[in-house]
């Protein structure tokens, strides 16, 4: 009988219209909110700058980007090209004819000395031949040749002719023709002695020319090729990276980099914007998904609704302001956010939304992302783990102090890991103790006002409703004295119960003092109050009866909201009831209508009885939607029908406690409130001992007894007068 029905259960699951609605309008505000603060700095301002300029600021890449430098590339495309050495015209084939008419034209300047060393030249013609031969040759030259004998001129010529053909084969270029004929003597080999070296050089130095000339065409070809082969140059900016320090003149790279970014135009960063957009809808999304699904009583107030998304905005906006300035992200007091969502909402809502907000810190902040996103979200759930509740002062110092050690923690695992050198660690453990300090004093300092200003009880508030100076609490004492010690003892016995299960012990406590507060409407018509007077359902049928104890529902939500009642407090006043029966005036009305057949006992009598419409005898509910609500009924019940009973040692009062909470079960009363068959063992033992407690037996003093004789004495003799 715990566990939803069905076709509840089926209901819950189901996404309405009126769900789809309330996320769509949900939706649209958090997201424009959201990516507003995100685009803060979507159209940064123009600059009116050229190159040569001094910048008066640091100009700062708005995102991360990249852009083929056409300055940058350019350049290095000229160095490429200049780089490219001349290019000669020279071939292997050209190289082999040139050195063949060379050697050609040696064998024609040689053919008169080769003539004057033939056999049987006398030695006064081949001295004549020679001196005639070779024209050109110098005297030491002249002189070297007429001294040769046949085998010498032989091996001059031999090795003139090598070189000369070594030297025309290999790519000798114009501009070294002159180079090439001064080291024509080191090249001669073939064990000649110096003069002769000089010979066979000075023969074949005019013969001696360039097979490679420097060509404009191929040179051009080449240095193209060069520069095509150099890629673009791209240049890559991160977010917040400086392109012009203040104070520096700027060139004409960096103007190159600030038109990219559009920094001279001012226009806005459309992909930046698509990129907190989506960020903005991923985050509300997920965040109102989350609540619909895990929380849905939070998803029907709107009032709570109003508190998360005013956290996370908030939060988001401070994110966004600090963002990019170093060590300034380090001090913001996020923790507050999930420790005052824990204290006034519960701890799954504060570890959700710490969670997103985490996401959204590490997106603002791009040079650090994971750091700061890890730094957000240990030291938020820090603070959820260790707020509690926020009913003393010194549970928020200790949720403090827990923050202060995971942030300086967190701090110095990113040092560990070479984030930042010993100097900066130190002032971000210093950042990390002021953002603490500050969440304990924002938490401290708003979570009460925030309560009263979204309707959300507060533990501050729930104290102060309790105490018995409070003026709807001095009516009930005054005016309706049972009614004020009955929910007293309900408030004994739910608080005990609550305790027990571990629902919240101070609402249920606060809620059982006014969950009768309608009967001050009606003081007399219930019997509590009637100081054993006359009963006025002694004279009402019992439906009317039945409409007058009805009533006392509606006109405590009456009271209430003219009291200012807090809202979640009010709603506790129809589930007390639940739909349950009114039990006694419901058998009053088959009893009369069974007289007129003969009694209850007959058939007809049966029959007639079965005519009583039961739900005119029931309360309007609606049934208890909390377990705190579900307590009170039960203790509702069990503190009436035990005072009613004539011994209340434990047999009868366990027998009683057991008899009304088998009857709310059987009736179907905790269908819609989350209360387990383990919770129900727990409160009936928790409801048996705390009565025990209350009705203990007492000792028979003797003077008492004197006191109720003569009491007795007196009542007799002024009888008989």
């Amino acid at each position: 009988m715990l566990t939803p029905r069905p076709a509840a259960a089926a209901t819950s699951l189901t996404f309405t219209r009126r769900d789809l609605s309330r996320f769509a309008i949900a939706a649209v505000l958090l997201v424009a909110a959201l990516t507003s603060i995100f685009s803060l700095d979507l159209v940064p301002q123009r600059l009116d700058l050229e190159v040569g300029d001094v910048a008066s600021t640091d100009i700062v890449a708005p995102r991360t980007g990249s852009y083929v430098s056409d300055l940058q590339t350019k350049a290095q495309r000229d160095s490429a090209s200049k780089a490219v050495e001349p290019v000669y015209d020279y071939t292997t084939e050209k190289a082999i004819q040139i050195a063949n008419v060379q050697l050609s034209a040696f064998e024609a300047k040689v053919a008169p000395v080769d003539q004057a060393f033939a056999e049987g030249v006398k030695d006064a013609a081949r001295t004549t031949i020679l001196t005639a031969a070779l024209p050109g040759l110098d005297d030491a030259g002249r002189k070297t040749l007429l001294e040769l004998t046949s085998e010498r001129w032989k091996a001059v010529r031999a090795e003139a002719s090598r070189v000369l053909d070594a030297t025309e084969r290999a790519e000798l270029r114009d501009t070294a023709v002159a180079n090439a004929k001064v080291g024509l003597t080191g090249q001669m080999a073939g064990g000649l002695d110096a003069d002769e070296r000089r010979l066979a050089a000075e023969i074949i130095a005019q013969l001696v020319v360039a097979n490679s000339s420097f060509s404009q065409d191929l040179t051009d070809r080449a240095r193209a090729r060069a520069a095509e082969e150099v890629p673009s140059v791209v240049v890559m900016y991160a977010q917040n990276q400086t392109i012009v320090r203040h104070g520096e003149p700027v060139t004409a790279v960096e103007m190159e980099a600030i038109d990219y970014y559009t920094l001279r135009e001012a226009r806005p960063d459309v992909l930046r914007l698509g990129g907190w957009l989506l960020l903005s809808v991923l985050v509300v999304g997920v965040l109102l998904a989350w609540v619909w699904r895990f929380r849905r009583t939070l998803w029907h107030r709107t009032n709570a609704l109003l508190l998360v998304g005013l956290i996370v905005v908030g939060t988001s906006l401070l994110l966004k302001v600090t963002a990019g300035r170093t060590g300034l992200p380090f001090v913001v007091p996020t923790a507050a956010a999930g420790m005052l969502l824990a204290i006034l909402l519960d701890g799954g809502v504060a570890t959700a939304v710490v969670g997103l907000i985490a996401v959204v810190a590490g997106a603002v902040n791009p040079n650090n992302q994971l750091e700061i996103a890890t730094y957000t979200f240990l030291g938020g759930m820090a603070g959820v783990i260790a707020i509690r509740r926020g009913d003393r002062l010194q549970v928020f110092v200790q949720a403090g102090l827990a923050v202060a050690i995971v942030n300086v923690l967190v701090v110095a695992m990113f040092g560990f890991l070479g984030s930042h050198d010993a100097r900066g660690v130190i002032e971000l453990m210093g950042a990390s103790l002021l953002a603490a300090a500050g969440s304990a004093v924002a938490a401290v300092g708003t979570f009460a006002v925030l309560g009263s200003v979204f309707g959300i009880l507060t533990v501050f508030q729930l104290l102060e409703l309790a105490n018995p100076s409070q003026p709807l609490l001095r009516r009930l004492l005054v005016e309706t004295p049972g009614t004020y010690h009955h929910s007293l003892m309900v408030g004994n016995l739910a608080e005990r119960a609550a305790e027990a299960i571990g629902a919240d012990p101070l609402v249920t406590r606060v809620a059982a003092y006014y969950h009768d507060i309608g009967k001050l409407a009606n003081p007399l018509a219930f019997i509590e109050n009637q100081s054993g007077g006359e009963n006025v359902h002694d004279q009402l049928d019992p439906e009317t009866s039945a409409q007058i104890l009805k009533a006392h529902t509606a006109d405590g939500i009456d009271i209430a909201y003219k009291a200012k009642l807090p809202k979640s407090l009010i709603a506790f006043i129809p589930q007390h009831h639940g739909t349950a029966p009114m039990s006694y005036f419901y058998a009053r009305a088959r009893g009369l209508a069974a007289e007129p057949y003969g009694g209850p006992q007959t058939a007809d009598g049966a029959r007639a009885a079965a005519t009583v419409d039961e739900r005119k005898f029931r309360h309007s509910g609606p049934k208890p939607q909390s377990r705190e609500a579900a307590l009170i009924m039960l203790a509702d019940g069990v503190e009436a029908s035990v005072r009613s009973l004539a011994s209340r040692d434990e047999p009868a009062i366990r027998a009683m406690v057991a008899r009304i909470i088998d009857e709310r079960m059987t009736d179907g009363q905790f269908d819609e409130c989350d209360l387990t068959l383990r919770d129900v063992e727990k409160v009936k033992e928790a409801f048996v001992q705390q009565l025990l407690g209350m009705y203990h037996q007492r000792i028979a003093y003797p003077q008492n007894k004197v006191v109720e004789i003569e009491s007795r004495r007196g009542a007799g003799t002024g009888t008989g007068a």
